[in-house]
């Protein structure tokens, strides 16, 4: 009996030392599968970042915007940039340099608001040899936003553009870049691998086109809608003095911190005429004083230049001219571009 259960203490007792073994075995081994995925997406850079360059290409494979900006927002080529969503995508960088002289590229991201932009704007100077000539930001009713925090309606990768080694590093660990890996190795070494449109131009008329918005009557008739807070008029302003635009803000501190050789272009993007304000009604109040804040942001910088197409005017007028209340076609585009090459000319 003595010798039973002293062998039956001894068995157990070896039990937990060896799941404990087996415990730090697996998280080791884990660990290291871990840090090897990490260390092989850092090396691979699937976005051409340029935090490595052990497997350097220009460029990357096509894909959205929001991701190849991050390669497309360091290109050298590129001593101009222009900064928004799709109501400044239909700028064209061809024809701007056509126009101005100066390398532009197209870094508007779809859906983005100012805090995305920003942070484009950031990466973008962050990464130039030299300072860049021209920088055209659309600042439309997104810039508008009261909230403190400009919080993104859409995903955006901002950990892709931080300044943070550490950051960046720790946010490889995700499931879309194990897809994206193979494929930045297929574009890497796969002989006449696509790559995206260096330059970030998307004419998207085609899209728009085949979705029906030219031709689709209950697409055309939203033309004709005004937004319901419209309705109201107001006899004064319930926010005198009250607003504060963090975006506004935001970009005051750009203007002053932008190199001195660098011209600042503002554009407020074109809105169908039944999408602009009216007056006394609230959004009419606060369009006004967002308008003001951003001109005062860059009132001070001797190098900056607001164009304001939210206004009334012939073209906007036109529904030909509209897919929807805020996507314009590309005449109205080449119109916007010349008032840009204007607006850069007149500058020293």
């Amino acid at each position: 009996m003595m010798r039973t259960t002293s062998s039956s203490i001894s068995s157990s007792d070896l039990e937990p030392s060896a799941w404990g073994r087996f415990a730090i075995a697996f998280t080791a081994v884990a660990a290291a599968l871990l840090a090897a995925i990490v260390l092989l997406a850092y090396v691979v850079d699937p976005y051409d970042t340029g935090r490595s360059t052990l497997l350097g290409k220009p460029g990357v494979r096509p894909q959205g915007p929001r991701t190849a900006a991050a390669s497309r927002g360091r290109d050298q080529a590129y001593n101009a940039a222009i900064f928004g969503n799709s109501h400044i995508q239909l700028l064209s960088p061809e024809h701007l340099k056509q126009a101005t002289g100066l390398d532009f590229v197209q870094l508007s991201v779809p859906a983005s608001g100012p805090k995305e932009q920003l942070v484009l704007i950031d990466w973008f100077l962050r990464h130039r040899d030299a300072p860049p000539q021209a920088i055209v930001i659309s600042a439309d009713e997104e810039w508008c936003t009261l909230d403190p925090t400009m919080a993104n309606k859409k995903p955006f990768p901002f950990w892709l553009f931080s300044a943070s080694p550490l950051e960046y590093a720790r946010n490889l660990v995700r499931y879309d870049i194990l897809e994206e890996v193979p494929r930045r190795l297929a574009y890497l070494f796969g002989a006449g691998a696509e790559r995206a449109r260096p330059d970030g131009y998307w004419n998207y008329e085609p899209e728009y086109r085949n979705l029906g918005y030219a031709t689709d009557p209950v697409l055309r008739q939203r033309l004709d809608k005004r937004p319901e807070s419209d309705d109201r008029v107001l006899a004064r302003d319930p926010l005198a003095g009250k607003r504060f635009f963090p975006a506004a803000e935001r970009l005051a501190d750009l203007a002053r911190t932008l190199p001195a050789a660098t011209r600042l272009v503002v554009v407020f993007p074109p809105n169908y005429r039944n999408y602009l304000t009216l007056p006394n009604t609230a959004r009419f109040y606060q369009d006004q004083a967002c308008k003001a804040a951003i001109r005062s942001a860059v009132a001070a910088r001797p190098h900056s230049a607001i164009i304001d197409w939210r206004v009334d005017r012939p073209e906007n007028r036109d529904p030909d001219l509209y897919f929807d209340l805020t996507h314009y076609r590309l005449p109205i585009a080449r119109l916007v571009e010349a008032d840009v090459a204007r607006a850069l000319a007149a500058m020293p």
